[in-house]
């Protein structure tokens, strides 16, 4: 299904201009590595991300990458489909680091359109995890009623908290996200939506790298 993204093939980072400074081995740094990253999108499956929905691009100085959606919505109430209140998307990315490296999600800024009649609530929810680890860093935010306006969330990760990708091993990451809307207490010819989509470009979700030296061997 990857051949279906807005992206073809990999998304190649242009070289970062950024020299890193000197710093102890091991230890978290803001500056990211000069060598270019690449991230091949592996699989993306979801009834938020049908097919050539979603695309993916690699920030050029390496510290982010965004993720675009042109067809995630959730809505419930009035004519609506009854499954259509919850919507996901999974993604699957290879992401491939300069040698002697490693990276983590720092924070992941999400933003979108909401639209709740009173009495209705959403909650768009992600988790993040890498291919084979036990460990899975989910977050949630939970919006009232009434709404009408676009909304954006944040989930941050305290330094101590990252979760790194394994060193000298290729582990796909993964991220799952998920939007919800609940009808609640309002009329039921009145529709709710929540949506993490663009038809400009303009709405995304980027996601903040943090790095770090591999310890030597």
């Amino acid at each position: 299904m990857a051949g279906g993204l807005l992206l073809s093939g990999a998304v190649a980072a242009l070289l970062s201009t950024a020299i890193p400074t000197h710093r102890p081995a091991g230890g978290v740094f803001d500056n990211p590595p000069p060598d270019k990253i690449v991230i091949d999108v592996a699989t993306v499956n979801g009834s938020g991300c049908p097919e050539g929905t979603a695309a993916v691009a690699v920030s050029p100085d390496n510290t982010a990458f965004t993720v675009t959606y042109s067809n995630y919505l959730a809505q419930a109430g009035g004519n609506s489909d009854p499954t259509a209140f919850r919507k996901n998307c999974q993604l699957n990315l290879v992401v491939h680091v300069p040698q002697g490296f490693t990276y983590a999600i720092a924070s992941a800024d999400y933003r979108g359109f909401l639209s709740l009649q009173p009495g209705a609530s959403a909650t768009q929810k992600a988790s993040y995890y890498f291919q084979g680890s036990p460990t899975t860093v989910p977050k949630s935010h939970p919006f009232g009623s009434p709404f009408n306006d676009n909304w954006e969330a944040t989930d941050s990760t305290d330094v101590a908290q990252l979760v790194w990708a394994p060193c000298g091993v290729l582990r796909n990451f993964n991220i799952n996200t998920e939007l919800r809307v609940n009808a609640g207490s309002t009329s039921p010819d009145k529709v709710s939506f929540m949506t993490m989509d663009s038809t400009d470009g303009d709405i995304s979700t980027v996601y903040h790298l943090a790095w770090k030296e591999c310890p030597s061997r």
